[in-house]
């Protein structure tokens, strides 16, 4: 690969923060524990790694560097989302999953904002927008009308046990 300019790396890295600050702006704005910064950070980091990948490799083997650092993230951003569910959990119940899924959308939205791939981050931010704008209202809708079982509110549910309570 040749050597990217300078305006061309900021304008990776700069669409990588702003694409996964996006994000976090969402998570924020639902009182959610991640948020703009540090889902900025991970479209930031990701972007930055594999833009490194893309520079260092050699040009004949630029695909299996990149594809190396990319199973690399993706491993990585499991760890950083299964923090954001254990973080969140409460006795049984398991929590954060949407905001573990966004953490795990920054990263990738990072890596193809690293590779310079702009129609893939348009049409990815905005389906994601649309999911976590009306998603849980289409979901409940589709629940009502398939005939699913309804499940209480968290702030209605029954309290749970955890599991250190010995009695």
């Amino acid at each position: 690969m040749t050597e990217l300019d300078w305006s061309e790396i900021l304008l990776r890295l700069g669409i990588a923060t702003l694409a996964g600050g996006a994000v976090g702006l969402n998570r924020d704005l639902h009182g959610k524990p991640i948020g703009l910064k540090t889902l900025g950070i991970v479209g930031l980091s990701t972007a930055t790694v594999v833009l490194l990948a893309l520079q260092l490799a050699e040009p004949a083997k630029v695909v299996d560097a990149a594809s190396r650092v990319i199973q690399g993230i993706l491993t990585g951003i499991g760890f950083l989302g299964a923090g954001v569910i254990v973080h969140q959990s409460t006795g049984f119940r398991v929590r954060g999953l949407t905001s573990a899924a966004c953490t795990f959308l920054a990263a990738c939205l990072g890596i193809v904002c690293g590779a310079g791939q702009w129609k893939i981050v348009a049409v990815a931010l905005a389906l994601a927008f649309v999911l976590l704008t009306v998603g849980r209202r289409i979901e409940r809708r589709l629940h009502r009308m398939l005939g699913g079982k309804e499940e209480p509110h968290p702030s209605t549910a029954a309290p749970t046990t955890d599991s250190t309570d010995v009695t």
